[in-house]
């Protein structure tokens, strides 16, 4: 199945991890380019993490020790960096 991620926005994958030994509990993926990005889901191997950033998408996983809030708004707050010097 394909979702296609906005240009220059962000979303997270925890619902669409369907591997039980897959290392992350959740993905976060930016689009910071300009254009709309098609991603394949579920992720279901960490080979999905390097397929999809040659794409150009920002890939950040978030494991069981760290905080996904936080990891989010990192993401979230360098996405809103990029968005604001290329305005």
């Amino acid at each position: 199945m394909k979702f296609v991620v906005r240009p220059q926005h962000i979303i997270s994958l925890g619902g669409y991890i369907r591997e039980t030994r897959f290392p992350y509990r959740n993905l976060i993926v930016v689009n910071p380019t300009e254009e709309p990005i098609k991603i394949d889901i579920p992720v279901f191997e960490e080979e999905w993490i390097e397929e999809h950033r040659k794409l150009g998408l920002e890939i950040t996983p978030v494991t069981e020790e760290e905080s996904f809030l936080t990891a989010f708004k990192k993401a979230k707050a360098k996405l809103d960096a990029q968005i604001s010097k290329s305005s």
